[in-house]
């Protein structure tokens, strides 16, 4: 056997191959999905078994949500079969999914803000041409499905007024209201506090326990492990394994993704804290519609060590980390770098950040941290083009800079290795690992960084977080922001958790539990809890 072969994980075999006691649910037959050149889906096979909470697991460009958007109608596949209970389906649309049973949950919900949650239920699915009428009806149905399935809410209360999580649990119920035996869910956890996702499992075992059937797109292990019956993994638009979830571990379901050993803790020794690099001082910071995000946060970081901010998105964590880094105007208070106030107000303010030896890895790579029109050699030194190692004067020595970007690229494990390609074309990953590496290679007293992995494939997630630590281990001090409670709790030296614009409390990550971080992150400190 060569090294490679080695290397490479074996597939195993394929769980309950006959058909189940309760029957399939779901069964597709060698789906084949193109877009041009890019085959997603290569001849899948995929069975669900009726009544089980099915995992759905691999990295970005798998083809895993091509699946399921064939599923749901979104698309049609170019060949292959479909049979739902057993009966064969040409699913043309979203409407006939819903017909056939099959309900989704998208990432991003599909509510409209100022509707009540009853008006939201009935949306689109009005029986009578008369509006009240429907709402009557609508309101017993889903005082029914509320007992039925534990899903407890207030069908006159408005959509932005409940919690994340309660929204969740509308998008539930309006797909159970129309009639859904399936429901899908995609990447359902990435906005609820440790506290909400623990309630939505609840829900989904007592979907399944009802005779309902689940299937969970995720990129959380522990997710999958924690909920589901049965996990099959996708890679580069392939099926490779359906495992009882019960035989199985997070360690081989990684490999079996990546397809190599991937290291899922991260391997880092105890900080060695020096002088203060970054203070935040009483910091106030408002939205673009006034409204105040950030409530008088102070803080500091010191060389060596990482901070990192836990908090649900939406609470201030966007506006901190603009406002430090000179991307948005503070109303008052002060940023300091090296013990000296930097004036980061104005258009420019960005700029005299980087000046002053603070780099940034924003939230958002491509809205804020690409020109993905740009060839990635542009990109990289996007921020920089003044530096003097790219000429001086109005000149640009394009030869230095296509010289750095490739030093970058292979420094950085890019892929593919081409600095003439534009950034449009790299997957999740790459696109990041190019902003990391753009930023990193100043070599900046302070870096702050927004969502390190967010889409980031599981290799590639692996290979920024030994990163950032190389960077604490040189002496930088790093401020981490992240939606990711698992990566704030792994990476970071010191937690502070961040709620409605403030910090509502600090944590060492070494003691503090879920619970308790998840609580903070609720607002709810730990003498609240105990009342």
């Amino acid at each position: 056997m060569s090294g490679d072969e080695a290397n490479t994980p074996q597939r195993p075999e394929t769980a309950a191959a006959s058909a189940p006691a309760n029957g399939w649910a779901i069964e597709l037959e060698k789906i084949n999905k193109r877009f041009g050149a890019v085959h997603a889906n290569k001849d899948i096979d995929l069975k669900v078994a009726r009544g089980t909470i099915h995992g759905i697991v691999g990295e970005n460009g798998a083809g895993k949500s091509t699946l399921m958007s064939i599923l749901y109608g979104f698309y049609t596949a170019d060949s292959g079969t479909i049979r739902v209970n057993g009966q064969p389906a040409d699913i043309t649309d979203s409407r006939h999914a819903l017909a056939l049973g099959i309900g989704m949950v998208h990432q991003h919900f599909m509510l409209v803000d100022n509707f009540s949650v009853l008006e939201n239920v009935v949306l689109g699915a009005e029986d009578s041409g008369f509006l009240r009428s429907s709402l009557d009806r609508a309101r017993q149905e889903l005082d029914r499905l509320e007992r039925e399935y534990e899903l407890e809410g207030d069908p006159d209360a408005v959509i932005e007024d409940i919690s994340v999580g309660q929204q969740q649990r509308v998008e539930i119920l309006k797909a159970l209201y129309r009639g859904a035996e399936t429901l899908i869910l995609d990447e359902p956890t990435g906005v609820l506090t440790p506290k909400e996702a623990d309630d939505l499992f609840r829900v989904l075992e007592t979907l399944r326990d009802q005779g309902k059937t689940v299937i969970l797109i995720t990129h959380k292990l522990r997710e999958i492990m924690a909920i589901t019956d049965n996990v099959s993994v996708m890679r580069q638009g392939e099926m490779v394994a359906t495992l009882k979830t019960a035989e199985t571990s997070p360690e081989q379901l990684a490999e079996l993704m990546v397809g190599r050993r991937v290291l899922l803790r991260v391997e880092k020794g105890p900080a060695s804290p020096g002088e203060t690099l970054l203070a935040v001082d009483n910091l106030v910071v408002a939205d673009d519609m006034g409204v105040v995000r950030v409530k008088d946060v102070s803080f500091a970081v010191r060389a060596g060590e990482i901070v990192g901010i836990a908090g649900v998105s939406g609470n201030g964590q966007s506006e901190l980390l603009e406002a430090i880094t000179g991307m948005r105007d503070q109303k008052s208070g002060s940023v300091l770098l090296g013990g000296r106030e930097m004036h980061l107000r104005g258009d420019d303010g960005a700029a005299r950040a980087r000046a002053a030896g603070l780099a940034h890895v924003p939230e958002d790579r491509q809205r804020m941290g690409l020109v993905t029109g740009f060839m990635e050699w542009e990109n990289a030194i996007l921020g920089y083009s003044d530096s003097p190692e790219y000429g001086r004067g109005p000149l640009l020595d394009i030869a230095a800079a296509k010289a750095k970007a490739a030093r970058q690229i292979e420094t950085f494990d890019v892929r593919p290795a081409d600095i003439m390609l534009k950034t449009s074309l790299f997957s999740g990953g790459n696109q990041q690992k190019i902003v990391l590496a753009r930023e990193m290679d100043r070599d900046p007293d302070v870096l702050v960084v927004g969502q390190p992995t967010r889409g980031v494939d599981i290799g590639a997630i692996e290979f920024i977080h030994n990163q950032i630590i190389k960077m604490r281990d040189a002496g930088k001090a790093i401020l981490l922001v992240s939606v990711e409670l698992d990566e704030i709790r792994s990476l970071s030296d010191r937690i502070l958790v961040m709620f409605d614009g403030a910090i509502v409390g600090e944590a060492d990550p070494a003691t503090a539990t879920e619970g308790e971080l998840g609580l903070m992150m609720a607002g709810i400190n730990g003498r609240e809890a105990a009342e």
